[in-house]
């Protein structure tokens, strides 16, 4: 593993205090100069699109492949839309016509923030990285990223690169540890992005809230997925298995464990070993290093190790691991209850419980509820009542049917949690929206004193009368509560008066059939 140049404390001072200098004489201001640094992003990533292939290998283990598909791509993807978008997203806007307030010219302005902070995870380097960049580009920031020490290869290739490719004056990179990370903390920051655990989000938000620092975390959670007997179950286990074993399951939204009728767990477990059997044919992954990623520390190894040692469930597939290589095989445990050391904390590896339940799927929901929001929860179901009993009656920051892990590179969906799974949205748009200011603005003529002219003291009765006639006027009040299924009653009374309809005009011309005869 490449040794690691941590940035120093007093370089770091000095390099946001150069920041700061530079946002402050507007050089980002100009749109073009924005999309100019965006592009250089997108060539920094095409030019050394192999050399990260390597990077991502020597931190994780990762196939080329993987790294490929789940981050070279999504990478170049969101670069493109903030490039291809910022035009349109920094215009100028005006809000809903207003009888009162058109005269006064409101305009929304899309401003930059100022200098933002952006702490990146080891899990997916690359993209949480200059996904996030990219928009604070398109806004119009200086950027400091600080990626992480645990991934060394990649953290060094950005601290090289930046500075051939990107303004030294408006992004810097600052590698290190808790003492870099802690003194950057300690700075003055327009906004914070950090992607990682809960545990060190509550450090980042009590940091930053001693600055009143906005905050965005994107943090994680035990993202369940929740099974209906009537899905598609061979889709369903090679997409669940794929979900749990690509970055050898060290993805924010990889499914943590799986909700299924204890009558059906074993139809289930059969489907994923032979899933199983079809992505891996000739041996176990530990045999193909070039096919599956490994644990990125020895640190993180243990501890995923512990859970599954301390199981009481049954290992169905895999349970197979060396921590010379920092290998954990995929694995599959069946008839895993909640208090189960596998439930205790999110488990981040290719290690998947399996919780049987009794009854309905309001026992599946009401397990999922009785645990903190999870950033994604997934239902596999054909069934379109199933998936809205699951989808209403629960919360998380995504709701996914049929599908595992995508959803975070579809083109125009949001990205965040919600509870303990963190709070704001990035990628795309939102990555803009995430680092803008909304500046409300208007510019007022004279002649309106002539109609509002009796704000001004001294307060008379003529003045409070003109006040009562721009009371606002109200729909009229509800008699009481609307019952539970109005809109549903309404819809079906619809119906029943068509068809009466239909039935009166067919009776009617069979009796005149009938007269005529």
């Amino acid at each position: 593993m490449p040794e690691l140049a941590y940035t120093p404390l007093d370089e770091i001072t000095q390099l946001h205090s150069t920041l700061r200098s530079t946002f402050r004489t507007g050089k980002l201001k100009p749109i073009a100069y924005r999309k100019y640094q965006i592009l250089q992003l997108a060539y920094l990533i095409k030019d050394n699109a192999e050399r990260f292939e390597e990077a991502l290998a020597s931190d994780l283990g990762r196939p080329k492949f993987e790294s490929r598909f789940v981050e070279i791509n999504p990478s170049l993807t969101e670069i493109k839309t903030a490039y291809t978008g910022v035009d349109k997203w920094a215009k100028p806007e005006k809000p809903a016509f207003s009888l009162n307030f058109a005269a006064m010219r409101p305009v929304i302005y899309k401003e930059a923030k100022g200098v933002v902070l952006i702490i990146s995870p080891f899990n997916y380097p690359m993209w949480l990285s200059v996904g996030p960049i990219a928009g604070a580009l398109a806004a119009g920031n200086a950027v400091v990223l600080k990626p992480s020490e645990s991934t060394p290869a990649v953290s060094s290739l950005f601290a090289e690169l930046f500075p051939k490719y990107l303004d030294s004056d408006l992004v810097r990179v600052v590698n290190g540890a808790i003492p870099e990370t802690t003194h950057l903390l300690d700075l003055p920051w327009d906004h914070i992005l950090y992607t990682g655990s809960g545990r060190v989000g509550k450090i980042v938000a009590t940091a930053a809230a001693k600055h009143l620092t906005p905050v965005s975390l994107e943090l994680g959670g035990k993202s369940p997925v929740i099974i209906d007997p009537k899905c598609d179950l061979k889709m369903a286990a090679k997409r669940i298995l794929w979900g749990k074993v690509v970055n050898a399951g060290q993805t924010c939204v990889a499914p943590d464990y799986v909700l299924v009728p204890r009558e059906f767990q074993e139809t289930f477990i059969q489907a994923l070993k032979e899933t199983y059997q079809s992505f891996y044919p000739a041996d176990t992954p530990s045999s193909a290093p070039s096919a599956y990623s490994r644990i990125v520390t020895p640190q993180a190894f243990s501890r995923i190790k512990n859970l599954l040692d301390n199981t009481k469930g049954t290992i169905a597939i895999g349970g197979d691991t060396d921590a010379s290589s920092k290998y954990i095989g995929p694995t599959v445990v069946k008839d895993v209850t909640g208090d189960d050391s596998l439930m205790s904390d999110e488990i981040f590896g290719p290690v998947l419980p399996v919780v049987p339940y009794d009854g309905t799927v309001e026992e599946a929901v009401k397990f999922v509820n009785a645990r903190d929001h999870p950033l994604a929860l997934y239902v596999f179901s054909q069934d379109g009542e199933f998936k809205k009993q699951v989808f209403e009656h629960t919360q998380s920051g995504a709701a996914i049917a049929n599908e595992v892990v995508l959803h975070p590179g579809a083109d125009g969906l949001p990205f965040g949690g919600t509870g303990p799974s963190g709070y704001g949205m990035h990628t795309g748009k939102y990555s803009f929206d995430m680092f803008t200011h909304l500046r409300s603005s208007m510019d007022s003529p004279s002649w309106i004193d002539a109609i509002l002219g009796f704000r001004f003291p001294p307060y008379t009765d003529k003045s409070l009368a003109a006040t009562k006639r721009l009371l606002v006027t109200l729909p009229a009040r509800p008699s009481g509560p609307p019952a539970v299924n109005a809109g549903k009653s309404k819809w079906w009374g619809k119906w029943f008066f068509l068809v009466l309809a239909v039935a009166i005009a067919g009776g009617l011309t069979k009796r005149d059939k009938i007269a005529k005869n």
